[in-house]
Protein backbone atom coordinates (compact mmCIF):
# COMPACT_ATOMS: atom_id res chain seq x y z
CA UNK A 1 0.00 0.00 0.00
CA UNK A 2 1.36 3.42 -1.08
CA UNK A 3 0.07 5.89 1.59
CA UNK A 4 -0.04 9.08 0.29
CA UNK A 5 -0.98 12.57 2.06
CA UNK A 6 -4.72 12.14 1.28
CA UNK A 7 -4.98 8.59 2.81
CA UNK A 8 -2.74 9.48 5.84
CA UNK A 9 -5.11 12.37 6.59
CA UNK A 10 -8.36 9.90 5.78
CA UNK A 11 -6.89 7.92 8.38
CA UNK A 12 -7.03 10.44 10.67
CA UNK A 13 -10.07 11.62 10.37
CA UNK A 14 -11.75 8.37 10.66
CA UNK A 15 -10.14 7.40 13.85
CA UNK A 16 -10.23 10.59 15.55
CA UNK A 17 -13.63 11.85 13.77
CA UNK A 18 -16.26 10.24 11.78
CA UNK A 19 -14.67 10.65 8.18
CA UNK A 20 -14.45 13.11 5.84
CA UNK A 21 -17.19 15.65 4.46
CA UNK A 22 -18.06 16.32 1.36
CA UNK A 23 -16.94 19.65 1.72
CA UNK A 24 -13.39 19.26 3.31
CA UNK A 25 -12.65 15.97 1.20
CA UNK A 26 -10.60 17.62 -1.56
CA UNK A 27 -8.63 19.43 0.36
CA UNK A 28 -7.13 16.33 2.12
CA UNK A 29 -4.65 16.16 -0.41
CA UNK A 30 -2.75 19.60 0.57
CA UNK A 31 -2.72 19.91 4.33
CA UNK A 32 -0.49 18.08 6.03
CA UNK A 33 -1.55 15.63 8.95
CA UNK A 34 0.31 17.94 11.83
CA UNK A 35 -2.09 20.46 10.82
CA UNK A 36 -5.38 18.85 10.28
CA UNK A 37 -4.85 17.07 14.15
CA UNK A 38 -4.46 20.78 15.28
CA UNK A 39 -7.94 21.92 13.65
CA UNK A 40 -9.36 19.16 15.22
CA UNK A 41 -8.05 20.29 18.61
CA UNK A 42 -8.88 23.83 18.05
CA UNK A 43 -12.38 22.51 16.79
CA UNK A 44 -12.86 20.81 19.77
CA UNK A 45 -12.14 23.18 22.31
CA UNK A 46 -15.31 24.72 23.68
CA UNK A 47 -17.61 23.29 25.70
CA UNK A 48 -20.05 21.18 24.23
CA UNK A 49 -23.92 22.46 24.43
CA UNK A 50 -26.16 20.51 26.17
CA UNK A 51 -28.81 18.31 24.59
CA UNK A 52 -31.88 18.79 26.74
CA UNK A 53 -35.00 16.39 26.11
CA UNK A 54 -35.85 16.24 30.25
CA UNK A 55 -36.49 19.50 32.01
CA UNK A 56 -35.52 16.98 35.70
CA UNK A 57 -37.11 14.48 37.68
CA UNK A 58 -38.84 16.85 39.30
CA UNK A 59 -41.51 17.24 35.74
CA UNK A 60 -40.47 13.79 34.98
CA UNK A 61 -40.11 10.33 35.54
CA UNK A 62 -39.26 10.60 39.21
CA UNK A 63 -42.85 12.86 39.72
CA UNK A 64 -44.84 10.30 37.91
CA UNK A 65 -43.23 7.17 39.75
CA UNK A 66 -44.44 9.42 43.29
CA UNK A 67 -47.41 10.17 42.41
CA UNK A 68 -48.12 6.74 41.27
CA UNK A 69 -46.65 5.10 44.69
CA UNK A 70 -49.22 7.81 46.54
CA UNK A 71 -52.31 6.16 44.72
CA UNK A 72 -54.16 3.39 46.40
CA UNK A 73 -55.31 2.13 42.93
CA UNK A 74 -53.38 -0.41 42.01
CA UNK A 75 -54.78 -0.45 38.49
CA UNK A 76 -54.23 3.36 38.56
CA UNK A 77 -50.39 3.32 40.06
CA UNK A 78 -49.57 0.48 36.90
CA UNK A 79 -50.84 2.78 34.10
CA UNK A 80 -48.95 5.34 35.84
CA UNK A 81 -45.75 3.82 35.80
CA UNK A 82 -46.11 2.71 32.83
CA UNK A 83 -47.19 5.96 30.86
CA UNK A 84 -43.89 7.58 32.73
CA UNK A 85 -41.61 4.69 31.29
CA UNK A 86 -43.34 5.27 27.78
CA UNK A 87 -42.23 9.34 28.35
CA UNK A 88 -38.40 8.55 29.24
CA UNK A 89 -38.19 5.70 26.26
CA UNK A 90 -39.05 8.50 23.91
CA UNK A 91 -37.15 10.95 25.50
CA UNK A 92 -34.29 8.70 25.11
CA UNK A 93 -35.03 8.65 21.19
CA UNK A 94 -34.90 11.95 20.99
CA UNK A 95 -31.77 12.66 22.77
CA UNK A 96 -30.00 9.67 20.30
CA UNK A 97 -31.10 11.43 17.07
CA UNK A 98 -29.48 15.00 18.57
CA UNK A 99 -26.56 13.04 19.64
CA UNK A 100 -26.00 11.39 16.25
CA UNK A 101 -27.03 14.48 14.22
CA UNK A 102 -23.91 16.13 16.62
CA UNK A 103 -22.00 13.00 15.23
CA UNK A 104 -22.57 14.11 11.40
CA UNK A 105 -22.88 17.87 11.55
CA UNK A 106 -20.86 18.92 14.61
CA UNK A 107 -17.27 20.68 14.09
CA UNK A 108 -16.06 19.25 17.21
CA UNK A 109 -15.67 15.56 15.84
CA UNK A 110 -12.40 14.91 18.29
CA UNK A 111 -14.65 15.32 21.40
CA UNK A 112 -17.67 13.56 19.83
CA UNK A 113 -15.28 10.71 18.50
CA UNK A 114 -13.91 10.58 22.10
CA UNK A 115 -17.36 11.09 23.35
CA UNK A 116 -18.59 8.09 22.05
CA UNK A 117 -15.50 6.07 23.22
CA UNK A 118 -16.43 6.95 26.96
CA UNK A 119 -19.87 6.45 26.62
CA UNK A 120 -19.06 2.67 26.11
CA UNK A 121 -16.35 2.42 28.30
CA UNK A 122 -18.52 3.55 30.99
CA UNK A 123 -21.72 1.80 29.96
CA UNK A 124 -24.51 2.49 31.27
CA UNK A 125 -28.11 1.35 30.60
CA UNK A 126 -31.06 2.92 32.34
CA UNK A 127 -34.46 3.80 31.33
CA UNK A 128 -34.17 7.59 32.40
CA UNK A 129 -34.16 10.01 29.84
CA UNK A 130 -33.19 12.72 32.92
CA UNK A 131 -30.48 10.90 34.55
CA UNK A 132 -29.07 9.57 30.66
CA UNK A 133 -29.11 13.01 29.58
CA UNK A 134 -27.00 13.86 32.76
CA UNK A 135 -24.24 11.36 32.22
CA UNK A 136 -23.99 12.37 28.50
CA UNK A 137 -23.54 15.77 29.04
CA UNK A 138 -20.91 14.99 31.95
CA UNK A 139 -19.39 12.39 29.55
CA UNK A 140 -19.00 15.21 26.36
CA UNK A 141 -17.93 17.89 28.99
CA UNK A 142 -14.52 15.71 30.09
CA UNK A 143 -14.30 13.70 27.39
CA UNK A 144 -10.64 15.30 26.11
CA UNK A 145 -9.77 16.17 29.92
CA UNK A 146 -8.49 14.60 32.93
CA UNK A 147 -9.34 11.20 33.19
CA UNK A 148 -9.46 11.05 37.11
CA UNK A 149 -11.96 13.90 37.18
CA UNK A 150 -14.52 11.90 34.38
CA UNK A 151 -14.07 8.50 36.59
CA UNK A 152 -14.99 10.75 39.42
CA UNK A 153 -17.98 12.30 37.88
CA UNK A 154 -19.30 9.21 36.00
CA UNK A 155 -18.96 7.86 39.54
CA UNK A 156 -21.06 10.27 41.53
CA UNK A 157 -23.74 9.97 38.41
CA UNK A 158 -27.15 8.79 39.43
CA UNK A 159 -27.25 6.53 36.08
CA UNK A 160 -24.05 4.71 37.26
CA UNK A 161 -25.29 4.80 41.14
CA UNK A 162 -28.51 3.34 39.57
CA UNK A 163 -27.38 1.20 36.95
CA UNK A 164 -24.62 -0.26 39.08
CA UNK A 165 -26.94 -0.92 42.44
CA UNK A 166 -25.44 1.26 44.42
CA UNK A 167 -28.78 2.81 46.37
CA UNK A 168 -28.33 -0.52 47.84
CA UNK A 169 -25.23 -0.52 49.36
CA UNK A 170 -25.49 0.22 52.97
CA UNK A 171 -23.62 -1.08 55.77
CA UNK A 172 -25.78 -3.10 56.76
CA UNK A 173 -26.05 -4.68 53.98
CA UNK A 174 -22.78 -3.78 51.20
CA UNK A 175 -23.68 -4.68 47.46
CA UNK A 176 -20.03 -5.15 45.95
CA UNK A 177 -21.92 -4.75 42.15
CA UNK A 178 -20.68 -1.12 41.75
CA UNK A 179 -16.72 -1.77 43.42
CA UNK A 180 -16.65 -4.61 41.47
CA UNK A 181 -17.24 -3.36 38.07
CA UNK A 182 -15.38 0.37 38.78
CA UNK A 183 -12.11 -1.64 39.19
CA UNK A 184 -12.93 -4.41 36.41
CA UNK A 185 -14.27 -2.26 33.78
CA UNK A 186 -13.68 1.46 34.55
CA UNK A 187 -9.90 1.39 35.80
CA UNK A 188 -7.87 -1.58 36.77
CA UNK A 189 -9.22 -4.10 34.55
CA UNK A 190 -9.73 -7.67 35.92
CA UNK A 191 -6.44 -9.74 37.42
CA UNK A 192 -5.35 -6.46 39.55
CA UNK A 193 -6.91 -6.53 42.37
CA UNK A 194 -8.61 -9.20 44.71
CA UNK A 195 -11.91 -10.48 46.37
CA UNK A 196 -10.60 -8.69 49.35
CA UNK A 197 -10.62 -5.25 47.73
CA UNK A 198 -13.88 -5.68 46.30
CA UNK A 199 -15.53 -6.18 49.66
CA UNK A 200 -13.43 -3.36 51.15
CA UNK A 201 -13.95 -0.80 48.42
CA UNK A 202 -17.87 -2.04 48.61
CA UNK A 203 -17.67 -0.43 52.17
CA UNK A 204 -16.39 2.86 50.77
CA UNK A 205 -18.63 3.50 48.70
CA UNK A 206 -21.75 3.04 51.09
CA UNK A 207 -23.69 6.31 51.47
CA UNK A 208 -23.39 7.04 47.64
CA UNK A 209 -26.63 7.87 47.10
CA UNK A 210 -29.00 10.91 45.07
CA UNK A 211 -31.96 12.59 45.70
CA UNK A 212 -35.27 13.34 44.38
CA UNK A 213 -33.26 16.21 41.99
CA UNK A 214 -30.99 13.41 40.71
CA UNK A 215 -28.12 14.77 42.14
CA UNK A 216 -25.76 12.98 43.86
CA UNK A 217 -25.87 13.16 47.96
CA UNK A 218 -23.57 11.38 50.34
CA UNK A 219 -26.10 9.59 53.20
CA UNK A 220 -23.24 9.65 56.21
CA UNK A 221 -26.24 6.82 58.17
CA UNK A 222 -25.65 4.78 55.37
CA UNK A 223 -21.77 4.58 55.33
CA UNK A 224 -19.36 2.31 56.85
CA UNK A 225 -16.78 4.36 58.81
CA UNK A 226 -15.23 1.75 59.63
CA UNK A 227 -11.56 1.27 58.58
CA UNK A 228 -10.64 -0.74 55.47
CA UNK A 229 -7.76 -2.11 53.80
CA UNK A 230 -7.43 -1.74 50.38
CA UNK A 231 -4.53 -2.79 47.53
CA UNK A 232 -2.23 -2.60 50.87
CA UNK A 233 -3.65 0.78 52.07
CA UNK A 234 -5.37 1.11 55.56
CA UNK A 235 -7.42 3.85 56.60
CA UNK A 236 -11.35 5.33 57.01
CA UNK A 237 -11.74 5.14 53.66
CA UNK A 238 -14.39 6.96 51.59
CA UNK A 239 -15.30 6.16 48.04
CA UNK A 240 -13.46 9.24 46.72
CA UNK A 241 -9.96 7.80 48.64
CA UNK A 242 -10.95 4.09 46.94
CA UNK A 243 -10.93 5.81 43.02
CA UNK A 244 -7.68 8.11 43.89
CA UNK A 245 -6.06 4.84 45.11
CA UNK A 246 -7.34 3.44 41.91
CA UNK A 247 -5.64 6.49 40.01
CA UNK A 248 -2.11 6.20 41.75
CA UNK A 249 -2.10 2.37 40.13
CA UNK A 250 0.19 2.58 37.15
CA UNK A 251 -1.67 -0.29 36.05
CA UNK A 252 -5.18 2.14 35.60
CA UNK A 253 -3.06 4.11 33.00
CA UNK A 254 -2.22 0.82 31.01
CA UNK A 255 -5.47 -0.22 31.08
CA UNK A 256 -6.98 2.88 29.78
CA UNK A 257 -4.78 3.18 27.23
CA UNK A 258 -4.30 -0.25 26.01
CA UNK A 259 -8.26 0.06 25.64
CA UNK A 260 -8.18 3.38 23.73
CA UNK A 261 -4.84 1.91 21.31
CA UNK A 262 -7.59 -0.63 20.52
CA UNK A 263 -10.62 1.56 19.66
CA UNK A 264 -8.05 4.20 17.92
CA UNK A 265 -5.29 2.25 16.24
CA UNK A 266 -4.88 -1.70 16.23
CA UNK A 267 -8.18 -3.76 17.22
CA UNK A 268 -6.92 -6.66 16.02
CA UNK A 269 -4.64 -8.91 18.00
CA UNK A 270 -1.83 -7.40 19.89
CA UNK A 271 2.09 -7.33 18.47
CA UNK A 272 5.18 -7.20 20.46
CA UNK A 273 5.15 -3.76 18.49
CA UNK A 274 1.79 -2.93 19.66
CA UNK A 275 2.45 -3.45 23.07
CA UNK A 276 5.43 -1.36 23.12
CA UNK A 277 3.50 1.45 21.71
CA UNK A 278 1.00 1.44 24.26
CA UNK A 279 3.81 0.62 27.43
CA UNK A 280 5.27 3.99 26.01
CA UNK A 281 2.12 5.73 25.43
CA UNK A 282 0.66 4.31 29.18
CA UNK A 283 3.94 5.80 31.15
CA UNK A 284 2.85 9.04 29.76
CA UNK A 285 -0.30 9.23 30.32
CA UNK A 286 0.45 8.21 33.76
CA UNK A 287 3.05 10.91 34.00
CA UNK A 288 0.82 13.60 32.67
CA UNK A 289 -1.88 12.65 35.31
CA UNK A 290 -4.28 11.10 32.75
CA UNK A 291 -4.44 14.21 30.86
CA UNK A 292 -6.66 12.60 27.39
CA UNK A 293 -5.85 15.30 25.09
CA UNK A 294 -1.97 14.46 25.26
CA UNK A 295 -2.48 10.89 25.42
CA UNK A 296 -4.33 11.67 21.99
CA UNK A 297 -2.04 13.99 20.58
CA UNK A 298 0.89 11.31 21.50
CA UNK A 299 -1.38 8.97 19.01
CA UNK A 300 -2.19 10.57 16.32
CA UNK A 301 0.74 12.57 15.64
CA UNK A 302 3.86 9.34 16.23
CA UNK A 303 5.04 8.10 12.51
CA UNK A 304 3.92 4.59 13.64
CA UNK A 305 -0.06 5.68 13.20
CA UNK A 306 0.31 5.98 9.73
CA UNK A 307 1.90 2.52 8.92
CA UNK A 308 0.49 0.79 6.27
CA UNK A 309 -0.77 -2.08 8.37
CA UNK A 310 -3.30 -0.01 10.82
CA UNK A 311 -5.18 1.80 8.11
CA UNK A 312 -8.02 0.29 6.62
CA UNK A 313 -8.13 -2.76 9.07
CA UNK A 314 -10.81 -1.50 11.44
CA UNK A 315 -14.55 -2.50 11.41
CA UNK A 316 -16.63 0.69 11.88
CA UNK A 317 -18.99 0.32 14.57
CA UNK A 318 -22.62 0.70 13.77
CA UNK A 319 -22.77 4.82 14.32
CA UNK A 320 -19.11 4.69 12.83
CA UNK A 321 -20.48 3.67 9.77
CA UNK A 322 -24.41 5.73 9.98
CA UNK A 323 -22.43 8.82 10.89
CA UNK A 324 -19.77 8.59 8.40
CA UNK A 325 -22.23 7.88 5.40
CA UNK A 326 -23.99 11.11 6.03
CA UNK A 327 -21.12 13.05 6.76
CA UNK A 328 -20.28 12.60 2.75
CA UNK A 329 -23.00 12.37 1.44
CA UNK A 330 -24.99 15.76 3.02
CA UNK A 331 -28.90 14.40 3.29
CA UNK A 332 -32.25 14.96 5.18
CA UNK A 333 -33.50 11.84 6.43
CA UNK A 334 -37.71 11.46 5.38
CA UNK A 335 -37.95 10.18 9.01
CA UNK A 336 -35.11 11.20 11.44
CA UNK A 337 -36.53 7.97 14.01
CA UNK A 338 -35.59 5.61 11.10
CA UNK A 339 -31.64 5.90 11.69
CA UNK A 340 -33.03 3.84 15.38
CA UNK A 341 -33.61 0.94 13.30
CA UNK A 342 -30.58 1.09 11.27
CA UNK A 343 -29.14 0.91 15.01
CA UNK A 344 -31.42 -1.66 16.36
CA UNK A 345 -30.66 -3.75 13.01
CA UNK A 346 -27.04 -3.51 13.22
CA UNK A 347 -26.58 -3.94 16.93
CA UNK A 348 -25.40 -0.29 18.29
CA UNK A 349 -28.52 1.45 19.88
CA UNK A 350 -27.41 4.83 22.12
CA UNK A 351 -27.92 4.53 25.69
CA UNK A 352 -28.15 0.83 25.55
CA UNK A 353 -25.50 -1.67 25.60
CA UNK A 354 -25.83 -4.71 26.09
CA UNK A 355 -24.39 -5.35 29.53
CA UNK A 356 -22.24 -3.14 31.55
CA UNK A 357 -19.11 -4.11 29.54
CA UNK A 358 -20.43 -1.86 26.45
CA UNK A 359 -20.06 -3.22 22.52
CA UNK A 360 -17.67 -5.74 22.19
CA UNK A 361 -17.07 -4.20 18.75
CA UNK A 362 -14.36 -5.66 16.39
CA UNK A 363 -15.31 -8.81 14.73
CA UNK A 364 -18.78 -9.01 16.88
CA UNK A 365 -20.32 -5.79 14.58
CA UNK A 366 -20.23 -8.82 11.83
CA UNK A 367 -22.35 -11.51 10.83
CA UNK A 368 -24.41 -13.11 7.84
CA UNK A 369 -27.26 -10.46 8.77
CA UNK A 370 -25.79 -7.04 9.82
CA UNK A 371 -23.72 -7.16 6.68
CA UNK A 372 -26.04 -7.26 4.30
CA UNK A 373 -28.08 -4.69 5.80
CA UNK A 374 -25.03 -2.53 6.13
CA UNK A 375 -24.45 -3.47 2.43
CA UNK A 376 -27.31 -2.24 2.00
CA UNK A 377 -28.31 0.97 3.65
CA UNK A 378 -26.14 3.67 1.29
CA UNK A 379 -29.00 2.28 -1.67
CA UNK A 380 -32.10 2.36 1.04
CA UNK A 381 -30.56 6.06 1.50
CA UNK A 382 -30.49 6.87 -2.66
CA UNK A 383 -33.09 5.27 -3.21
CA UNK A 384 -35.07 7.98 -4.57
CA UNK A 385 -32.04 8.59 -6.85
CA UNK A 386 -33.25 7.64 -10.62
CA UNK A 387 -30.33 5.52 -10.97
CA UNK A 388 -29.49 2.44 -13.18
CA UNK A 389 -27.58 0.48 -10.81
CA UNK A 390 -27.69 -2.68 -12.39
CA UNK A 391 -25.47 -5.13 -14.15
CA UNK A 392 -24.84 -4.22 -17.84
CA UNK A 393 -26.02 -6.93 -20.32
CA UNK A 394 -22.62 -8.31 -21.40
CA UNK A 395 -21.90 -11.75 -20.08
CA UNK A 396 -23.21 -15.39 -18.63
CA UNK A 397 -23.67 -13.74 -15.32
CA UNK A 398 -26.06 -11.84 -16.02
CA UNK A 399 -29.77 -13.55 -14.22
CA UNK A 400 -27.71 -14.31 -11.08
CA UNK A 401 -26.26 -10.82 -10.72
CA UNK A 402 -30.00 -9.57 -11.54
CA UNK A 403 -31.59 -11.89 -9.32
CA UNK A 404 -29.04 -10.64 -6.65
CA UNK A 405 -30.06 -7.40 -6.89
CA UNK A 406 -33.79 -7.81 -6.93
CA UNK A 407 -33.60 -9.43 -4.04
CA UNK A 408 -31.80 -6.65 -2.36
CA UNK A 409 -34.37 -4.28 -3.42
CA UNK A 410 -37.14 -6.22 -1.92
CA UNK A 411 -35.30 -6.63 1.50
CA UNK A 412 -34.65 -2.54 1.11
CA UNK A 413 -38.23 -2.02 0.73
CA UNK A 414 -39.01 -2.47 4.75
CA UNK A 415 -36.14 0.34 5.30
CA UNK A 416 -38.07 2.83 2.74
CA UNK A 417 -41.10 2.65 3.68
CA UNK A 418 -40.06 3.50 7.33
CA UNK A 419 -38.38 6.73 6.52
CA UNK A 420 -35.44 5.59 5.79
CA UNK A 421 -34.31 6.83 2.28
CA UNK A 422 -33.34 10.76 2.21
CA UNK A 423 -32.71 13.82 -0.10
CA UNK A 424 -29.31 13.50 -0.56
CA UNK A 425 -27.76 16.76 -2.00
CA UNK A 426 -25.17 16.03 -4.14
CA UNK A 427 -23.46 19.12 -5.33
CA UNK A 428 -20.73 19.25 -2.65
CA UNK A 429 -19.94 15.73 -3.64
CA UNK A 430 -19.36 16.40 -7.28
CA UNK A 431 -17.34 19.72 -6.22
CA UNK A 432 -14.66 17.18 -4.78
CA UNK A 433 -14.25 15.63 -7.96
CA UNK A 434 -14.59 18.33 -10.36
CA UNK A 435 -11.26 18.62 -11.08
CA UNK A 436 -11.18 14.62 -11.99
CA UNK A 437 -10.99 13.57 -15.23
CA UNK A 438 -13.79 11.16 -16.42
CA UNK A 439 -10.91 8.09 -16.95
CA UNK A 440 -9.29 8.84 -13.77
CA UNK A 441 -12.98 9.40 -11.97
CA UNK A 442 -13.69 5.68 -10.99
CA UNK A 443 -9.85 5.55 -9.30
CA UNK A 444 -10.60 8.68 -7.45
CA UNK A 445 -13.25 7.74 -6.08
CA UNK A 446 -12.48 4.71 -4.45
CA UNK A 447 -9.38 6.15 -2.98
CA UNK A 448 -11.67 8.41 -1.73
CA UNK A 449 -14.21 6.47 0.29
CA UNK A 450 -11.94 3.38 0.81
CA UNK A 451 -9.16 3.12 3.08
CA UNK A 452 -9.01 -0.96 2.85
CA UNK A 453 -5.74 -1.88 0.40
CA UNK A 454 -8.19 -4.40 -1.51
CA UNK A 455 -11.21 -3.25 -3.68
CA UNK A 456 -12.79 -4.52 -6.49
CA UNK A 457 -11.58 -4.57 -10.15
CA UNK A 458 -12.94 -1.72 -11.98
CA UNK A 459 -14.10 -3.84 -14.58
CA UNK A 460 -16.32 -5.49 -12.05
CA UNK A 461 -17.45 -2.18 -10.86
CA UNK A 462 -18.37 -1.06 -13.84
CA UNK A 463 -20.90 -3.23 -14.96
CA UNK A 464 -22.56 -1.33 -11.89
CA UNK A 465 -22.38 2.15 -13.01
CA UNK A 466 -24.99 4.41 -14.48
CA UNK A 467 -23.01 5.21 -17.90
CA UNK A 468 -25.02 8.47 -18.97
CA UNK A 469 -23.99 12.20 -17.20
CA UNK A 470 -20.44 12.43 -15.72
CA UNK A 471 -23.08 13.36 -12.13
CA UNK A 472 -24.85 10.25 -12.82
CA UNK A 473 -21.96 8.31 -13.00
CA UNK A 474 -20.38 9.69 -9.58
CA UNK A 475 -23.51 9.06 -8.04
CA UNK A 476 -23.73 5.49 -8.94
CA UNK A 477 -20.26 4.93 -8.28
CA UNK A 478 -20.38 6.53 -4.97
CA UNK A 479 -23.19 4.92 -3.65
CA UNK A 480 -21.38 1.54 -4.89
CA UNK A 481 -18.80 2.01 -3.37
CA UNK A 482 -20.48 2.44 -0.30
CA UNK A 483 -21.83 -1.02 -0.45
CA UNK A 484 -18.64 -2.47 -0.87
CA UNK A 485 -17.32 -4.79 2.30
CA UNK A 486 -14.40 -2.53 1.81
CA UNK A 487 -16.16 0.56 2.87
CA UNK A 488 -17.27 -1.33 6.30
CA UNK A 489 -13.26 -0.64 7.69
CA UNK A 490 -11.33 2.41 8.05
Amino acid sequence: MIVTNRLKNQHLLWRAAFGPMAENAASLDSISTTKLWQLLLKSSAEAPQKFQVSSGLGDGLYKGLMDAAAMKDDNQKKQMQKQRRAQSRDELKNLNVLWLDDMINSKAQLREKMGLFWHGHFACRVVNSYFQQELLQTVRENALGNFGELLVAVSKSPSMLQFLNNQQNKKQHPNENFAREVMELFTIGRGNYTESDIKEAARAFTGWSYNQQGEFVFRKFNHDSGTKTFMGKTGNFTGDDILNILLQQKGTATFITRKLYRYLVNEKDLTPKDEAHIATLAAGFYKDNYDIKSLLTSIFTSDWFYNPEYIGTKIKSPIELLAGIRRFLPMELDNDNAQLLFQKVLGQILFYPPNVAGWPGGKNWIDSSTLMVRLQIPQVLAAKESLTIKPKNDDDMNMGQVMEQQVKLNRNKMYTQRGGSADIAWAPVYKVFEKVHRDKLLNEISGTLLQAESRLPDAVMMRYLADGSREDFIKSAVIQYMSTPEYQLC
